[in-house]
């Protein structure tokens, strides 16, 4: 055929991203996200876009509340612009979504501890927002480049990066959808010290305050008459009972304050810390089997 002619090659840069794995969100999160973009593109592109993220032409990732802008070079010498948009969550979602994550004792522990829980999608469902792109109208994507497709490869190429950034670090997510990971923590803090603080109790009436009586002081009792009995229990404690059982999060002190000022270790403080909690834990548990 006449009009046929040979593809022309993407140039290969020097510096780019490369996927760092063969197999893109292998996280569950990582995978929700990549779930939008299959129903999107026509397998082809996604496979072009496979081999732009694996060869590293996308030259750079910029993740904001709303918005990822990239560049990915092409066969042109020019990269060509891409971005993606997200509605972001507003500050009234927000406050839904961290009451009810606040609830969740789970839910703030680990998130407060830097992981992402499994079932998270469930707070988001409850403030009647969500997480994820659901549907095409959710996410708008842009590509400068001459192809009639959106998605497009390079945008398939950013798309599935953005994935395995979203392995490495879930909190990107919040961050695209509206809040930093700091800004997650004040929230929750903030909402937990809310529904730890008690209320405040009414103000008596003049009336109430005259009829209030005084209690009489508690008499003390010299502790020496005690001393015969120092070792005993009381009867008290027969109904009660210990639950040992390993914590949901390990090391979640330490991966809430980081690490300390003193260390200049090779390997992440927190996830040596995360391993001895862990062995301390086994060996608890079959101390108490024995």
């Amino acid at each position: 055929m006449w009009d046929w002619y040979p593809k022309p090659k993407p140039r290969r840069p020097a510096h780019g991203i490369k996927a760092q794995s063969k197999q893109f969100g292998k996280t569950w999160w990582a995978s929700r996200w990549l779930d939008a973009l299959y129903k999107l593109i026509d397998p082809a592109r996604l496979q072009r876009g496979r081999s732009y993220a694996r060869s590293g032409q996308v030259l750079n990732l910029d993740i904001q509340p709303g918005r990822v802008d990239a560049r990915v070079q092409g066969s042109r010498p020019q990269p060509y612009k891409v971005w993606l948009k997200i509605k972001p969550l507003s500050e009234q979602d927000w406050k839904r979504v961290a009451e009810q994550m606040a609830g969740q004792a789970i839910f703030a522990a680990k998130l407060l501890a830097g992981e992402m829980p499994q079932n998270i999608e469930e707070a988001f469902t409850a403030a009647r927002v969500t997480l994820f792109p659901i549907k095409r109208d959710d996410l708008e994507t842009e590509c400068s480049c001459p192809d009639w497709s959106n998605p497009c490869k390079h945008i398939a190429a950013v798309y599935l990066l953005l994935g395995e950034q979203f392995d490495a670090d879930p909190f990107l997510l919040f961050r695209l959808r509206g809040k930093s990971k700091n800004e997650i923590m004040e929230l929750l803090r903030a909402q937990r010290a809310a529904e730890t603080t008690p209320a405040i109790a009414k103000r008596a009436s003049p009336t109430q305050k005259r009829q209030k009586k005084k209690s009489p002081p508690e008499k003390i009792v010299p502790l020496e008459t005690f001393v015969n009995a120092f070792w005993s229990a009381d009867d008290t404690l027969d109904d009660f009972h210990v639950n040992v059982r390993a914590a949901e999060v390990d090391a979640v002190a330490v991966k809430r304050l980081g690490a300390p000022g003193f260390w200049h270790g090779k390997q992440e403080f927190s996830t040596l810390m995360e391993r001895a909690y862990h062995d301390v834990t086994l060996a608890a548990l079959a101390l108490m089997r024995e």
